[in-house]
C-alpha cells in the first residue's frame, strides 16, 4: 500500500492534466487538494492546547492547508491515485519491468496492489521501491508490505476485504486448492454494521423496514463476497443476522414482541421476509 501524503499537488496536478484537458475541471481538483484542514488541537497529554482560533461551538480548531498529498477520505482520491500510479503500471509491464524479464504479475486497486511471481527476489523489489518511492514520490507502508508464501503451511494474504489461502482437499485427496473467502477482517466490519442497523436507535422503524434495508445491504455485501467458497462465512452472517433481529424485536417497547405461540423465531423472521445468504 502506497502513502499519497508527501506527493506534491503540482505533481500530482501534472499526471491528472495528461488526462483531463478541461481546465475548468483542473480548478476544481485542485482547489479539492488545496482546501482548508479544521483539525482539534490537542497536547501530548490530551488536553487543549491554546487556539489559534475557535470554532462556532466553542471548541479549539487548528486551521492548516495541505500543500501535499491529498485529504483523508476524499471521495475522488481513489480516482485519483489510479490515474497517477497508471504510470507504474506501464512500467511493470514495460520491456524493463518485471512483467517481462521474471513473468510477475501486478494486481492493483487504487493505491493498494500485489504482486504475483514464483520468486520474490531482490530484483523485484528494487525496481518498485525505485519507481515508487524514487521516480513517483510516493511513501511505501512498511507496516502492511510483506512477502507471503502461499505454498508454505498456514500462509494467507489478505487483499481487498478476500483471504486467498491453500487448504487440504475436502474429499480427503492429497492435492490442495486455492481457498478464497472473506476476511476475518471483513467479517468483523459487517457484524459492527448489522450492529449499527440494528441497534436500540433503531427501534422507531418497524420491522418490514427495518428487515428490509437489511435484506438490501446483504444481497450488495454477498454481490462483492460470492466469488471463490463463501459459504462458511454467509453461515456466520445469517447466524449473527438473526441473532441481532431477534434481540432487537424483543426489546423494541415496553411489550416486547413475540412470535405466535407454536412459532419459533426463526419462523417468524421468515415471515417478516428476512432473505438469508
Amino acid at each position: 500500500m502506497c502513502s499519497f501524503d508527501t506527493i506534491p499537488h503540482d505533481k500530482l496536478m501534472a499526471a491528472v492534466g495528461m488526462r483531463v484537458v478541461d481546465r475548468s475541471v483542473l480548478r476544481l481538483i485542485r482547489m479539492w487538494l488545496e482546501a482548508v484542514v479544521v483539525e482539534e488541537m490537542k497536547d501530548s497529554g490530551g488536553t487543549p492546547k491554546p487556539p489559534p482560533s475557535r470554532s462556532r461551538s466553542g471548541g479549539e480548531r487548528k486551521v492548516s492547508r495541505l500543500t501535499q498529498g491529498t485529504p483523508q477520505g476524499g471521495v475522488i482520491s481513489p480516482m485519483l491515485a489510479s490515474l497517477y500510479l497508471h504510470w507504474f503500471d506501464k512500467e511493470f509491464h514495460s520491456e524493463r519491468g518485471p512483467y517481462q524479464w521474471a513473468n510477475a504479475r501486478l494486481v492493483r486497486y487504487a493505491d493498494d496492489f500485489v504482486i504475483m511471481a514464483r520468486y520474490m527476489g531482490s530484483r523485484i523489489r528494487n525496481f518498485t521501491e525505485l519507481w515508487l518511492e524514487g521516480r513517483s514520490g510516493l511513501k511505501i507502508n512498511r507496516e502492511k508490505t510483506r512477502v507471503v508464501k502461499l505454498d508454505e503451511p498456514g500462509a494467507a494474504l489478505d487483499f481487498l476485504g478476500y483471504t486467498f489461502r491453500y487448504d487440504r482437499d475436502r474429499h480427503g485427496r492429497k492435492h490442495r486448492y486455492l481457498n478464497i473467502c472473506p476476511s476475518k477482517k471483513a467479517l468483523e466490519r459487517e457484524r459492527q454494521k448489522l450492529r449499527e442497523m440494528t441497534g436500540p436507535k433503531m427501534c422507531h422503524k418497524p420491522a418490514w423496514g427495518l428487515i428490509g434495508e437489511i435484506n438490501r445491504h446483504l444481497t450488495g455485501w454477498s454481490n462483492y463476497f460470492k466469488r471463490g467458497y463463501p459459504r462458511a462465512a454467509f453461515r456466520k452472517v445469517n447466524s449473527f443476522v438473526r441473532e441481532r433481529l431477534t434481540r432487537h424485536l424483543k426489546r423494541r417497547s415496553q411489550r416486547p414482541d413475540q412470535p405466535p405461540k407454536g412459532v419459533s423465531w426463526y419462523a417468524q423472521l421468515d415471515r417478516l421476509g428476512l432473505a438469508y445468504l
